[in-house]
This record gives structure tokens, C-alpha cells and sequence, in this order.
């Protein structure tokens, strides 16, 4: 299990280990205090909530409220979740425009969402992903990398039991076959998929962060997958930025919608889009690769019925803004990318 899987195993071991040993209402202390001033700016208090401040007005200082701080705080969990999440699905153009227009208490915020999705396509990558491919593997010269780790293992073996007869620890040789013999399955696979580099690939792109990026893929495409794999998570929210000037020239110079409207749109879109990456590598993960497949058309629909919603178009307008926002979106994620592997360059 990934690093990110047991993370959220523990978070939801302690809420449970907190109702466990929480006071129950009518026992010992219930948590709760009863102010007649409010413990953080020293307002007198009317009502649930602080009137100068905003902060409520009972404070709860127990496990199982300091759990759910923080599920509601990182998450939004509660009822904006299951409010927002509907309408993204079904209804996306609306839940741009509510939250344009201002009506947003009962929505979560479209760079909250964003980071919930992001961490949540990542956790699910991680524990749903194959073997990675050593990035020191010539993908051009698989059978010779076969021989040479066979020959790898029988050495260690050979190493292990002469350090047995001595009697001298021996765990670490232990794991050193158990990494090999793993390494090795992993070579035999990539023999049996065919997979191979595309080092010598020709053609030559102007853009130098795109060629630089391209070189980078052909000198050494596992290398380059392993870093897409560590910095996406990292560096995904550069894909706001890049996306909104795209967003933008599909209404140039328009005094009605402004960077504020077309940024919001691009974080509610970008949500979406990482919820049907996480649905795609589930269903993939249960061995429905083919249903998968059929979700890379949702996509433009989605775009259509997000720019129609949100800017109030036309059924031609919003249509063939949706085939340049595809071209566009495609742009965007080649830049994102080019971009990770020359800031990861050197690491």
C-alpha cells in the first residue's frame, strides 16, 4: 500500500480509535463549554456564532470533534461536498455560474475541490499502479538485461549461503535477492509486452521547452515516466495558470466575462477531469479496460455543457468553442508536461 493510502488508513483508524474512547453525552465531559463571551475576540455572544468575528460559540474540545476539524477542514466534508459534486457531473455550467455570481455557501470552493481531486487521483494511482520501470533499464536490449540480472541473482545466492555457512547476518542479502528477483520479473514482463525506446524516434519541434522535453522521453522514457509519476502531484496547480490565457481567447476583449469567471471555470473543469481519471483507473484497476476506454469521449461533452451553462451560449457558440477548447486543453497538458520535465531536469 502506497505511502498516500496509509495515510488516509490512519486518519480514518483515529476517528474511529476517537469515538472509542470518547466520552459519551451524560458521562464524564461531553466536550462541550457554554460561553457567555466569545473565547476569541471577547464579544459578548447572540446566537450560535460571534457576530464581530465569526467564530462559534461553543468551542468543542474533545478527540472526536478534533477529527472531524480536520476531515471537514481539508476535505469540506459534510453537506457542500455531496452538493457540489452532482452538479459538476450533471449540471457543470450552473455550478460555474452560482459560484461566479456569488452564491457559494453551499458549495465547495472551486481550489478546494481541485486539491481534494488532485490528492485523491494520486492515492488512487499509487495503489492501482503496475510495476514502474527501473530507470536504468536499456529498453532496447531486454534480453541481455535478463541475462545480466539472472547472473546478478545467482551471485547474491552464492554470496548468501557463503555468509550462512559463517554464520554472519544475512538480512540484508535477503532483501537484496528479493529487490533482483523483483527486478528481474519486471524485465521478463517488459520482454513479454514488447515494450521498447523510442530513443531513436526523429522529428524536431521549435518550441525548445517541448524539444527539451522530447529529448528527455527519448534519451531515457522511464526516467521521464518516473518523473511525471513524483512531480504531477506536486506541480499540478500550474495547470490553472496555463489553462485560463487558452480559456481566454475563446472570448478576447469580452467586457461581460473577465479572468475571474474563466478561472473559476478552469478549476471546476480541471476537477472533473482528475474525478473521471480517478473513475478510468478504477474501473481499470477491476479489469473493465474497455468501459474505461469509452470514458476518454466524456470529456467534450462535459466542455460543451460547462461553456453553454456558464457564459449563457448558444448551442453553435458553445460548440465550436468546445472543439478549440479541446485543441486548447491538449496544448495546455503538452506545455504542463513539457514544463515538469524541464523543471525536474536536473533532479
Amino acid at each position: 500500500m502506497s505511502d498516500i493510502a496509509q495515510g488516509l488508513a490512519e486518519v480514518g483508524q483515529g476517528a474511529l480509535a476517537a469515538h472509542a474512547v470518547e466520552p459519551r453525552t451524560g458521562e464524564v465531559d461531553t466536550g462541550h463549554t457554554h460561553e457567555a463571551v466569545c473565547l476569541n475576540c471577547g464579544t459578548a455572544l447572540v446566537g450560535s456564532h460571534c457576530h464581530s468575528c465569526g467564530q462559534a460559540a461553543h468551542v468543542h474540545r474533545t478527540l472526536g470533534a478534533f477529527f472531524h476539524d480536520l476531515l471537514h477542514g481539508v476535505f469540506h466534508f459534510e453537506g457542500k461536498i455531496w452538493r457540489t459534486l452532482p452538479l459538476l457531473v450533471r449540471r457543470p455550467g450552473v455550478l460555474t455560474r452560482e459560484y461566479i455570481d456569488g452564491r457559494r455557501a453551499i458549495y465547495v470552493s472551486p481550489i478546494a475541490l481541485f486539491l481534494f481531486c488532485v490528492f485523491l487521483m494520486f492515492a488512487v494511482f499509487h495503489a492501482t499502479e503496475g510495476e514502474n520501470i527501473p530507470a536504468n533499464i536499456d529498453l532496447n536490449n531486454l534480453d541481455a538485461a535478463v541475462t545480466a540480472q539472472k547472473a546478478e541473482i545467482a551471485r547474491l545466492k552464492q554470496v548468501l549461503a557463503t555468509r550462512e555457512a559463517q554464520g554472519g547476518e544475512t538480512d540484508t542479502l535477503d532483501q537484496q535477492i528479493d529487490d533482483a528477483e523483483e527486478k528481474l520479473d519486471t524485465l521478463r514482463d517488459l520482454q513479454a509486452s514488447g515494450v521498447r525506446s523510442t530513443q531513436d524516434a526523429k522529428g524536431n519541434i521549435d518550441i525548445p521547452i517541448v524539444a527539451q522535453a522530447l529529448k528527455s522521453f527519448r534519451e531515457n522514457p522511464a526516467l521521464a515516466a518516473y518523473k511525471l509519476q513524483t512531480y504531477a502531484y506536486k506541480y499540478s496547480w500550474a495547470l490553472i495558470p496555463i489553462s485560463v490565457p487558452f480559456l481566454w481567447l475563446l472570448f478576447p476583449f469580452s467586457r461581460r466575462f473577465h479572468l475571474y469567471d474563466h478561472t473559476v471555470f478552469v478549476t471546476y473543469s480541471l476537477c472533473f477531469m482528475t474525478l473521471l481519471a480517478v473513475a478510468e483507473m478504477l474501473i481499470d484497476a477491476v479489469g473493465l479496460g474497455g468501459v474505461a476506454g469509452l470514458l476518454f469521449f466524456v470529456p467534450p461533452f462535459h466542455m460543451y455543457a460547462q461553456l453553454k451553462g456558464t457564459y449563457d451560449l448558444s448551442r453553435r457558440g458553445a460548440l465550436w468553442r468546445t472543439v478549440l477548447l479541446v485543441s486548447f486543453a491538449l496544448m495546455a497538458l503538452l506545455l504542463f508536461f513539457s514544463g515538469l520535465m524541464a523543471t525536474t531536469g536536473g533532479e
